[in-house]
């Protein structure tokens, strides 16, 4: 078991742009205006010593966050809902940063891998920060080790960035550490682009959440947070038993997420023990930005995503298909929105409606799924400090975190069973009486083999369902 760490820290300060930047008041797009999203969400970026420096990583990257506010300057202002709307006061007051030392080897905390959120929740921090303003969107903290390992702690508000935005700032900011004149990605604003047009007419109606599945567990206040491990051979032969499953007819060829999303999904409502009859729906985290025309700028920032929610099944028919099915429907559901020519215009409308009429949102907890993807944001390959590559990311529990999230991540590179090419960690949140269920799925995928798991599917006997049956 990991140690718990003694933290000295050292007085928060605020890191000012390095040069004069703009004195303006921004607003957001209605993508960043979802109250949904409205959240400072903590992740912790971990590197091992590099005994070809001898700098100080801390004073190198709070140097290397005033330069690059210069050209994301809205970071340093404040961030304020005011008649329903989010916007940010450019004022350069600066962004919170905190110098803190550990007194253990980073290796002793595993590299963060498989760390408590609790223990690491140390190396990230809250700071009351509310004024007429507004609050803080970007806080950063800098963990040093005996080792001369250190830890960098990123608290960002989703409101101004998404997952892309968020490696863009960190990469950028990375750039100018290791000694660069500039960012090589360019940053604009550009909120405007998504931006809908609201309807004066009432909304459809929500969906029926009497319909969906419950969970003896939720709801709870314990929540756990676990890591699950999937190498690339593991991958592999669940991809090839769908394809002899399927017998290679058209469409059957399978990405990661669909052949993942659909076992996780089965396994975690299993964990769940959701009532069989009840509906579970899954949902996907979809990027926009190349959907539009034209596709946003490679420098844009913001918040540029969809989640897709149109696959629907009842809690018996996810048991009972064949994996193979359920993937293929995941691959349909993506397909039917890209295709789409006024997907982005319409549920932009839709979501501007519901933001202009405070319409409330309801969240099932348990019976939802939703499935976002960071191995793209190539932040465990390209972000280097001076330090070479960071060894692991670890995104935290925040104050709301639904149960309904899952993250696929890239693998912590101090783990040698993860060095085969496309391993993935599965992220999962769910209340702690239903992780341990949740754990023997998950190893049961790795340790006793497809076959073995395939055996447990049988025929569906209920018919599929759409959101037009909800």
């Amino acid at each position: 078991m990991a140690i718990q760490p003694l933290i000295h820290k050292k007085d928060v300060i605020l890191v000012k742009p390095a040069e004069p930047t703009p004195f303006e008041v921004l607003s957001l797009s209605t993508i960043d205006n979802d109250r949904t999203i409205e959240v400072l969400y903590q992740t912790v970026y971990a590197y091992k010593m590099n005994s070809l420096t001898s700098l100080d990583p801390a004073m190198v990257i709070k140097e290397a966050l005033s330069k690059v506010l210069v050209y994301y300057y809205p970071l340093a202002g404040k961030l304020k809902r005011d008649d329903g709307k989010l916007r940010i006061t450019c004022n350069a007051d600066g962004v919170p940063f905190l110098e803190a030392y550990a007194d253990c080897e980073l290796s002793s905390l595993n590299y963060l891998d498989g760390i408590d959120s609790g223990m690491a929740k140390l190396l990230a921090f809250d700071w009351p920060s509310e004024s007429e303003c507004g609050y803080h969107p970007l806080l950063l903290s800098v963990t040093k080790f005996s080792c001369g390992g250190f830890t960098i702690g990123m608290v960002l508000s989703h409101s101004v960035c998404d997952g892309f935005g968020a490696a863009q700032f960190y990469k950028a900011m990375a750039e100018l550490a290791s000694g660069k004149s500039e960012p090589m990605v360019k940053p604009v604003w550009e909120r405007e682009r998504l931006v809908g047009a609201a309807s004066k007419d009432p909304i459809l109606p929500p969906i029926d959440m009497s319909t969906l599945a419950n969970s003896p567990f939720l709801p709870s206040t314990v929540i756990a947070q676990e890591s699950f491990y999937l190498s690339g051979e593991t991958i592999g032969k669940l991809k090839m038993s769908f394809l002899r499953e399927l017998e290679k007819t058209e469409d059957a060829n399978f990405t990661t997420v669909e052949i993942l999303g659909a076992y996780v999904w089965r396994s975690r409502s299993r964990a769940l023990q959701l009532t069989p009859n009840g509906k579970t729906m899954f949902s996907m985290v979809m990027g926009i930005r190349n959907v539009l025309n034209p596709p946003l700028d490679a420098g844009y920032y913001g918040n540029a995503f969809f989640c897709s929610s149109d696959l629907v099944l009842t809690v018996r028919d996810l048991n009972e298909l064949p994996l193979s099915k359920v993937a293929k429907l995941i691959k349909e559901s993506k397909k039917a929105l890209t295709s789409s020519t006024d997907f982005v215009p319409k549920t932009l409308d839709n979501l501007e409606t519901i933001i202009q009429q405070k319409v409330d949102v309801e969240i099932s907890d348990g019976a939802c799924m939703e499935l976002t993807d960071w191995r793209q944001l190539g932040l465990m390959e390209e972000v280097d400090f001076g330090w070479k590559e960071m060894v692991n990311m670890v995104p935290l529990l925040w104050n709301n975190f639904s149960t309904n999230l899952c993250m696929f991540l890239p693998p912590c590179k101090v783990d040698s069973s993860m060095k085969t090419k496309g391993g993935v960690r599965v992220l999962v949140t769910l209340p702690k009486a239903a992780m341990a269920k949740m754990k023997e799925e998950m190893e049961c995928l790795n340790q006793l083999g497809v076959d073995h798991i395939e055996k447990q599917s049988k025929p569906a006997m209920n018919s599929i369902y759409h959101p037009s049956n909800l």
